[in-house]
């Protein structure tokens, strides 16, 4: 199984980005997929996730500015951030679920993609 994430960049405070993530080799539409953040010396942070459903969980931190999304014909989960702050400036983790249910702890994903750069910045 593989997650393949996109979409980060270097953006102005308040601004947009949209990441996106393709899993392969696995039946997308069954599991929980998640983002998780992690900057440097620090532990991996949950963001955002969407259940096999369709229900979605978010950090507090980001709640009202980012959205979480799934295309199961695409076989990609997607992360709408508004809003951004120099906070929100690190490195963002796509994450596939063991089960279908909602899931917020890292324990709960097997497979994680390498990671996409946020940078927010004036």
């Amino acid at each position: 199984v593989q997650l393949v994430e996109s979409g980060g960049g270097v953006v102005q405070p308040g601004g947009s980005l949209r990441l996106s993530c393709v899993q392969t080799e696995r039946i997308f539409s069954t599991y929980a997929m998640g983002w998780f953040r992690q900057a440097p010396g620090k532990e991996r942070e949950f963001v955002a996730q969407i259940s096999s459903v369709g229900h979605t969980r978010y950090a507090h931190a980001v709640e009202g500015r980012f959205t979480i999304s799934r295309d199961n014909d695409k076989n990609t989960v997607y992360l709408e951030m508004n809003k951004l702050t120099v906070d929100d400036t690190t490195i963002y983790y796509c994450a596939g679920g063991r089960y279908g249910r909602i899931a917020m702890r890292p324990d709960e994903y097997g497979y994680w993609g390498r990671g996409t750069q946020v940078t927010v910045s004036s």
